[in-house]
């Protein structure tokens, strides 16, 4: 017998209460941030436009860091955004963070490395992987004074970053580990106190012989050369030699062997921060340079209000709109406990690109003031250029995507 009544649904039709709904990992906008997090977001806006703005021009000619900007990050609580309350942190969200690095890129894409390389990886590395005693000693530090370092590339490891040459051994009395080598490009290292230093023990061994380390700089850390770069020049990037340095055996991070696992899970989560600092490089260069187009004027009337520059607009907002939306989500489904490799690689792959892009685009939109290093424009452009490099190049960020849509659809 054929039934005759109404077919059962698949789905329910029955709307929700907009209570329901404000849990941010529930069904809202990807830009939904809880109180918390949008405050957090307004005290950074003003911290970088009141503290870190009237400094961007001078940091960038010379090259350095003003040591005032890290004390303030400090003391803005932005340097253990992760951290626990107990460990003198202020217990926020990863997006937490996220919004941190943005907002400050709108302004400075050097303090924002700064303080994404710190929280990202350094703080997140000893949170996760570290012991308790290591957690108690150095994450207080971490939080309040200590600036940290990620010690992975070297000069014959770049994006294969587990060829390294960096070498550690157990001493004779076995209460050290002696690590010698060399790491290179290594962000922050000018003015870190603390590195986290990855080393091979067994080469024979290939990737799962590399262990990781917390090191004080004050073992025996050498800075050698400082690199002379096209952007992000404040943001310190030099040469770290390791000779014969001692470091407590209490000191080796996670288990022996196994710094690559940490390695490989710590930079899914820096490529999030990275593709945050590619958003806010981008909406800086955007928000000058359209705030310029509707003050500069041709042919009497201004600038932005020309049909063919008003797309042009259009279409930057839309990239920075989608760049955004791929770097929050990986920032929540990391917060949620999800798979997130796929989504930060697509986060930092196309931040790099719109970031680079846009950037070009301002310098355009402003003419011949943007192409001059007084308006600031053309720094927006300048820094954009390291997205599609540090962390995992561009065509690395496109192979893992690759292979994950891959597996996903059964053809591996």
């Amino acid at each position: 017998m054929v039934a005759t009544g109404p077919a059962a649904r698949l789905f329910s039709s029955t709307p929700l209460r907009r209570s329901e709904f404000e849990n941010p990992f529930g069904p809202n906008s990807l830009a939904k941030v809880t109180e918390e997090e949008e405050m957090l977001r307004d005290a950074v806006r003003r911290f970088a436009e009141e503290v870190i703005q009237p400094r961007v021009e001078s940091m960038d000619e010379a090259e350095k860091m003003d040591p005032e900007i890290i004390k303030g990050l400090f003391e803005q609580g932005l340097m253990g955004i992760e951290t626990s309350e107990e460990h003198g942190g202020a217990a926020g969200s990863f997006t937490a963070a996220i919004i941190v690095i943005e907002e400050l890129a709108k302004v400075d894409a050097s303090v924002s490395v700064l303080c994404d390389v710190h929280n990202t990886l350094v703080d997140t590395v000893i949170r996760k992987y570290a012991s308790k005693h290591l957690q108690d000693k150095y994450l207080p530090q971490l939080s309040e004074s200590k600036l940290g370092s990620f010690c992975l590339s070297e000069p014959s490891s770049g994006s294969d970053a587990f060829a390294m040459k960096t070498s550690c051994r157990k001493s004779d009395d076995g209460k050290h580990w002696v690590l010698n080598g060399s790491k290179m490009w290594i962000t922050n290292s000018a003015e870190a106190e603390f590195f986290i230093v990855f080393a091979q023990g067994d080469p024979s061994k290939g990737y799962k012989g590399i262990s990781a380390f917390a090191v004080e700089k004050d073992m025996g850390v050498e800075i050698a050369k400082k690199e002379k770069k096209l952007g992000i020049r404040a943001s310190s990037t030099c040469t770290v030699n390791f000779d014969e340095v001692k470091v407590p055996v209490e000191n080796l991070i996670g288990e022996e062997g196994k710094g690559y696992k940490i390695a490989i899970e710590i930079l899914n989560e820096g490529r999030v921060g990275i593709g945050a600092q590619m958003v806010g490089i981008a909406q800086g260069a955007f928000d000058k340079a359209v705030r310029y187009a509707y003050e500069r004027k041709q042919f009497g009337k201004s600038v932005a209000s020309f049909q063919g520059m008003q797309f042009q607009i259009a279409e930057a907002a839309v990239q920075i709109e989608a760049a955004r939306n791929l770097v929050y989500n990986a920032a929540r489904r990391k917060e949620e406990g999800r798979p997130f490799t796929k989504e930060a690689a697509m986060a930092k792959l196309y931040g790099s690109q719109i970031a680079e892009s846009v950037s070009s685009l301002a310098i355009e939109l402003c003419g011949g003031i943007g192409f001059t290093r007084e308006s600031g424009i053309e720094k927006y452009y300048r820094d954009s250029k390291i997205g599609a490099i540090y962390e995992g190049t561009s065509n690395i960020q496109k192979q893992t995507i690759f292979k994950l849509v891959e597996g996903e659809m059964g053809l591996k």
